[in-house]
Parts: structure tokens; sequence; C-alpha cells
């Protein structure tokens, strides 16, 4: 039974909070619930609430035929009440060159028609003719988008023969040094990647994480033990320990190694990461090669058939006694088989049963699969590299697909069904991130949570199928039948190719939503949804499962009715009962849907026609959110983007060789992106899509054409909504943590985002922000080296805060408050020949008097 409990997410706004929060004395200071210490605490020293984090304020600019366009963000924490246009809070003033020139009230973007590309510009927030927090300085871009340098990795060669090259593919986001911007994670991805139903080798991929100016940090190698494809490799980057600086997480292997860079872009260390004891006692080390070649895999065959006597499954029963039997053929050998005879049943299997089943079943050349060999979770530290902690992956694959019925189906494809990995970031609590990572979706599906203390990774529940039971696992039909679990195994061949993040009923926690089914925020079956098969389906009249789907999108389409609702397209065919289906997120009910009898592999949704109240859906053709036909006319369907003024949605189009474009259903073209391609060949997705800086709307984020560069565009034109950064919505976030997993998905709010949004019905999230202390250090330094802190009073502040610092770890908080509001003191007495600027004393002074009160608070 759920809790009934107010939900972080349906926090309403009242039109008469107008006034600005006061903390810290006098002091304005507008970063919402810096620290634990200024909440109701809990056992882990952090506030009993929803963890975001610190962002600062985003400031960019670039140049336009008629003048600088600047954009910068509202924090959630900043909001007071809404109105016509948007959400309210501070207005804010506009400097070029360090002379106020406007005062913006209605939105976070700016136009300045005198400025140039030469200008130096900044912003601060104003409440009640007070002004705080001085931006960041910003200079103009040239145009409307920004090259991020990369490091390309040399080309390779396989054990095959066969060259490579490599291409910068998808992009993920963390803060991992706690100043409030984000470093880029990118994924570098062999041009013989593989999806797992390919044969052959691949390159090794490869994760790196830049700074903003291009300088790479480090290089994670992964290793030749884990396969380069959509489906191998999902990193999910998020302040998991809520020390306000970003890890890293994803799956791992023997051969994974750290390569550290310095500021020269020379490397400086490499470092394998940490084998489990029993697997270096196993005599597993980091040299091991596990990939198979074309001779091993038929030795693997023989030694599979050598041991069939003594499968859990044959000596139960439930499979047949002998391949003799599994393959249709009179009994010839005993058992256990010898080397011989299981060579020539391995013959038998791969020169005449499979290419019966099936003429793409070319066993003789599988090769390039890993099918054993120890498979890890592995956690890294997001600003160096370094490996925090290495564990085993859950649940193991077992065996080569046997068991997930990887032999089963006509096509016979060892190390598929086994190998689909997907991963999310969520808050199953409410309060803290945690990280989820699945295995399977056709048959057996499993999905593992854990958090991450700063030290260890804890299991925080786990979710499993079972096996999906055959007769034979040589011919049988597994898709669609229930797994042995009691509670989950409804779940099997309902998972898609990706996984949402979201609160579906309201709770105030996230749930994962697997396809077309959901799994609950404490690991328990929410729903799996089936419904009754048509009559010219091929198995009318009965329930059947809705099925795997290839794109899945979660949020509120249609504000006209109750809580959220999930549009998805499904891959079942002529044995599912709709290819695609609009349904109820919280009971799984079918709103609206269609059959199709084929496998309907793309869906988008969107508020492309502003004149239609909600969000458009599309799959076979445009529908209104709630079913009715407009047209068989459709937009793309490979990746949507926030881009224009009015919150109208557009889509990111162009794959393989052609150009990206962002085109308006209504407008047509609003951007070509000259230059650049997308990812992962015919799907045509971003390397990310993601309001990373500037007003609430996204940027694009795509490869240069010679992967020498990420090229980030900027929508630069000027609106009059006001709305707080997307990245403090607690679903968007985890979202665009997710984006990067299998087949790429748009991220959401959790809450109706279009260009008639009710702005009365905006959430705005109750949250606390870590790391405060570290963005005081960072001030310190970075004013410093800036010239814009010296003389003695830099010495003077720096050795009051390492007192503070001093005491508070040791418990004195009256002593650590009293070195604290000597800063304070010192920031309001300078005299010469003391250095400090207007924006340093300003934003310095705000930083220690939200310390002082979350001192204070935690004094209490």
């Amino acid at each position: 039974m759920k809790k009934n409990r107010t939900p972080w997410s349906r926090r309403w706004l009242s039109a008469a909070l107008v006034l600005p929060v006061l903390l810290g004395g006098n002091s304005l200071f507008l970063i919402p619930d810096v620290s634990a210490a200024s909440q109701p605490g809990t056992k882990s020293g952090k506030p009993d609430k929803l963890q975001l984090e610190y962002l600062d304020r985003g400031l960019v600019s670039a140049s336009r035929p008629d003048g600088i366009f600047l954009s910068w963000r509202l924090l959630a924490g900043e909001v007071t009440g809404y109105g016509n246009q948007g959400l309210t809070g501070p207005d804010f003033y506009v400097y070029r060159d360090g002379v106020k020139i406007a005062e913006v009230k209605d939105s976070t973007n700016f136009l300045d028609s005198s400025g140039t590309t030469k200008s130096v510009y900044t912003v601060s927030a104003v409440t009640r003719g007070i002004e705080s927090d001085r931006s960041k300085p910003s200079v103009p871009w040239s145009s409307n988008y920004y090259d991020l340098k990369l490091k390309k990795p040399d080309d390779g060669v396989t054990p095959a023969g066969e060259s490579y090259t490599y291409a910068a593919n998808d992009v993920s986001v963390g803060d991992v040094d706690g100043d409030g911007r984000y470093e880029y994670f990118v994924k570098w991805e062999p041009s013989n990647s593989k999806d797992v139903s390919q044969v052959g080798y691949t390159g090794k991929t490869y994760i790196d994480c830049y700074t903003w100016e291009g300088n790479l940090l480090y290089r994670i190698d992964l290793g030749v033990n884990i396969r380069s494809g959509a489906h191998y490799t999902q990193f999910m980057v998020y302040d998991f320990d809520g020390d306000g600086k970003a890890e890293m997480m994803f799956k791992t292997a023997p051969g994974t190694k750290i390569i550290r860079y310095n500021a020269s872009g020379n490397i400086v260390s490499e470092n394998y990461i940490t084998l489990l004891p029993e697997d270096k006692k196993a005599g597993y080390s980091n040299e091991d090669d596990y990939r198979l070649s074309s001779e091993d895999y038929y030795d693997h065959i023989v030694n599979m058939f050598m041991n069939w006597h003594a499968q859990e499954e044959v000596i139960s029963g439930q499979w047949p006694a002998t391949l003799e039997e599994s393959f249709g053929i009179d009994p010839k050998y005993s058992y256990p088989l010898s080397r011989r005879d299981a060579e020539s049943l391995a013959d038998y299997f791969m020169d005449t049963y499979a290419p019966a089943r099936s003429d793409r079943n070319k066993l003789r050349a599988f090769e390039g699969f890993i099918v054993k060999g120890p498979e890890y979770l592995s956690v890294f530290e997001g600003a160096t590299g370094r490996e925090l902690e290495t564990i085993r992956y859950k649940p193991g694959r077992e065996d080569d697909g046997l068991r997930w019925g990887d032999y089963a189906m006509s096509r016979i494809e060892p190390g598929n069904r086994v190998d689909r990995f997907l991963a999310t970031v969520a808050y199953l609590d409410g309060k803290q991130p945690y990280a989820v990572f699945a295995r399977g979706y056709y048959t057996r599906s499993t999905l593992a949570s854990y958090s991450w203390d700063g030290k260890h990774l804890k299991e925080y529940w786990y979710v499993d199928s079972g096996w999906t039971p055959m007769t034979n696992p040589f011919n049988d039909g597994p898709h669609g039948r229930d797994g042995t679990d009691p509670e989950f195994g409804t779940l099997t061949t309902q998972g898609a190719h990706s996984l949402s993040t979201s609160d579906v009923d309201g709770d105030g926690k996230h749930e994962i939503v697997y396809g077309s089914a959901t799994i609950d925020h404490d690991g328990t079956l929410l729903y799996s949804s089936m419904d009754v098969m048509p009559p010219n389906s091929a198995i009318p009249g009965q329930t059947a499962r809705l099925g795997h789907g290839d794109a899945m999108h979660v949020t509120d389409i249609d504000p006209n009715r109750p809580g959220l609702e999930i549009f998805m397209v499904h891959e079942g065919g002529s044995y599912a009962p709709y290819g695609y289906s609009l349904r109820d997120a919280a009971t799984g009910e079918v709103i609206y849907g269609g059959y199709t009898g084929k496998d309907t592999g793309r869906g988008m949704i969107g508020d492309i026609d502003p004149s239609i109240p909600g969000m458009e859906t599309w799959a076979v053709s445009l529908m209104t959110a709630d079913g009715k036909t407009l047209s068989s006319r459709m937009p793309g369907t490979n990746m949507n983007i926030k881009w224009a003024a009015d919150m109208t949605t557009q889509i990111v189009n162009g794959s393989l060789d052609s150009i990206p474009t962002i085109d308006d259903f209504k407008r047509g073209t609003l951007l070509r992106a000259e230059g650049t391609r997308t990812n992962n060949h015919t799907k045509g997705t971003p390397a990310i899509v993601a309001d990373l800086f500037g007003d609430w709307r996204e940027e694009l984020v795509v490869r240069t054409a010679d992967s020498s560069a990420l090229r980030i565009y900027l929508s630069t034109e000027i609106t009059n909504r006001k709305m707080y950064t997307l990245m403090h919505d607690p679903q968007y976030r985890a979202e665009i943590a997710r984006q990067n997993t299998s087949y790429n998905q748009p991220a959401y709010t959790g809450f109706y985002l279009a260009s008639d949004t009710d702005w009365s019905k905006v959430p705005v999230p109750s949250y606390w922000t870590p790391g405060l202390t570290t963005v005081l250090q960072a001030q310190l330094e970075g004013y410093a080296a800036a010239g814009e802190l010296g003389g003695p009073l830099l010495k003077q502040l720096d050795n009051a805060y390492r007192q503070a610092l001093h005491h508070m770890e040791k418990g004195s908080a009256h002593q650590a408050l009293h070195f604290l509001n000597r800063m304070l003191i010192l920031l309001e007495q300078t005299k010469k020949p003391d250095q400090l600027s207007p924006a340093a004393k300003l934003n310095l002074s705000q930083s220690v008097s939200a310390l002082v009160d979350e001192w204070e608070s935690r004094n209490d």
C-alpha cells in the first residue's frame, strides 16, 4: 500500500508568492537550500529532501546579424510565482564591459544591438532593487555554435585484419569539480561497432572527460572484453553521493584501463581497474582477451555439448535428455558425450541443423563475441577518472545466451538477448539519486538499483523475471512467455530499447518505466500492460503483452486528463495488440492505440501545432493528444528538441552522411548544422540534446564530420517565456543522464511543458544542492587567479576559511561560525593594498553568508 504524501513534483505555485527568500540576515542569497545542515537531517547527514546539483548562472552570448544575443539560467529556487508568460522571480541587470545596459524582467535572454564579439558581458539577479549573484563573464561566440575540441583515438585493426576508425558518439554531462558548470563525457565508437545480433570483431570503446575549454582530463579504455555497440555500454554520470561532484558508472571487465592526461595533453598515468580477489585467484588478469574466433566458438559448442548431461534443465527433465532429441534426429550417442561425439554433433548443428532453420545462421563464421570472463560494475571519480569501486555485475550472463533464448528461434544468435543492457538514474526514494542497471528484455528481464555513499555501492533492490521456461532450447518460442518468478514473471518481452524514469503515480518517487511494464519505486511490479488481441491478428481473442518496442516517451502529453502518459511503439506485429499506444502512466491502461500487424519501429511526440491543445503523437499518422487523427503527413522521429521561443517542439533530422537539421512542422527548417553529423546509423541521433546552459531551451550537440570537435548549437530566438532551467526538474535531469542508453530517446519534464502551458500548474521542486564549500573554495581560487582578489586580504580570507573548516570538522560549530563571520567583516572592511573587485565582493559575501546560515542551522 502506498503512503499518502505530498510529492516534490507537485508543489504548485501561488500568484501571491512574490517575496524573495531572506537568508543570512540582510543578505539576499538566491541559491536554494545549499547544504544538508540547513534542513532536517537524516542518519546520513543529508537533508530529508530532493538533492539536485548546484548550477551557476550559465550565461552564454552569441553573435547574430543584428547584435549579440545573451541567455542565462533562472534557478528553480529563485521562482516566486507565475504570470501570463511564465514564472516570476528576480529581475536581471545586464552589463557590457562593466557598464549596466539593461534590466530584464520577463525572461532570461536579451539582444544587445550595440554589442560586438569583443564585448564582455555579465548578468546579476536583482530583487527589490538589491543586486546579487554576479555571473561569470561571457565573451560572445562569433556565431550560434561553439566547437569543443576533441582528441580522437588512433585507428585500429581487428584480429581478423579489418581496419577501423573512430567517431565521437554519445555524450553525457556532469559537474566534476563543483563549480556549477558541466564537463562533457564523450563515448568514442569504432567504425565496426555492432548490434548484438551482428557477427564480427569490434574495436574498443573509449569514454573521455573534457572541460568546456577542450582539455582532456582522462580517457577510460574499456578494453577488448567489452564489445562496442549501442547495446553494450550505457554510462551514467551523476553526483550520486551528494558531495557536489559527479561520478560515472558503467559495466567493465578485465582490461578496462584509466588513462590520465596533463594540461599539455600528455599521458601521465595508466591504471587498470581492480579485479575482484576471487577472480585473481582463479587466474583472470587484465591482459586476458575473451573474444571468440570462429575456431574458439566451435570449441565452445563442443564443450557445451560434452556437458549437456549436466545442464540443470536436462537433469530436471525440462529439456531433452539428448541433443539428438533436441535436433529432431535419431538417437546415436551415449552420454556424457566423448569429445569425438560432441564434435560430430557440433558439425551437424553448425552445418545442417542451423542453416535449415534460417539461411542467416552461418555459425562457422561466428566470431568477435564475448561469452565468458568476469563482468563488473565500476564507479569512477568524475574529476580524475580514478576507480572508486568495482563489484560483480548483477546478474552475470550465466551462459552464451542458451537459457536466454538465443538458440531457440529460427535465427540462432548467441550473445544476443543475453547482452541487452539498459541503465538510468532515478530518485527512487524521492531524495537521492540511484543508479539502475538492467540486463535483458526479450526473455529474462532484470534490473538492479544501487546507491553510492562515496565509498561503496549498496544494492537497493533487485528485480528478476526468472528464466522463460523452454521445452527445447534449440527449437522453441520464448518471447511473450512468463518468467518463473511469481511476481516479476510478466516482465518478460515488455522492455524497450531504452527506459524512462518518472514519478508515474504522484507519490514523489521515481518509477522505472520498463517499456510496456513499470517497476514501482520500491522495486515491486506496478503493472505489466496487456490487452486482448483483435480479430485480424494471429491469435484473436487471446490476451497478450503490449510488448517490446524501439521508441518510448513519458511525460504529461494530454494536460486535459490527470497524470502522465506513455506513448510507445511496439514490435510484436501480428502477435501484439497494438503497433502504437498511448497509456496511462499510473495504471498502464491503454487510452488509445492502433493494431498494425507489423513491427512499428518509430514514433515521436511533441507540441508541433500550437493551435491544437496538448502534444501531438505520431507513428503511422499524426494524432492529437486525445487520439484524433490529424494527417498522414508526419514529422521525423529521430529526436525532438525544445528550440523555439514559443515552447513548441522541433525535430532533429538527418542520419548517416546527411546534414543534421532542426525542423519546425509549421515554419520549416530553422537550422542546418553544416559540417556535422548525427550518430547511430539510421537512428540519426545527436550526441546529446539537453538544456546545458542559458535559458530553458535545449542545446543541440553534434559531432563535426571529422570528429575533431563537438559542435554545440544555441537557439538565439528571443523568447518572452520565463522558466527555470530544465535541469532542475528531477525527471528531466535523470532522463538526460539516461539519454545515451541504447536507442537514444528524448528527455522530458515530469509535467506538461508546451506552448499552451498553464503556468499555475508548473511544479517547482523543493530541493537542496550539495557542495557549497566547494563553490566558495573555487570562488576564492578563481578570483585570486583572475587578479580580482589579492594583497593581504587574500591570505586573511584563506586563513579564516581554513580555520572555519577545521573547527567544523572537529564539531565546534561556534568557533567555525566565528571565522566565517570574520570573513564577512574582512570583505566589508577592505583597505589598501587589498585587491577586491565588486563582483568578487558580491559573490564571496553571498557564499559566506549562505554558509553562515547553513552552519547556524546545524548548531541549532
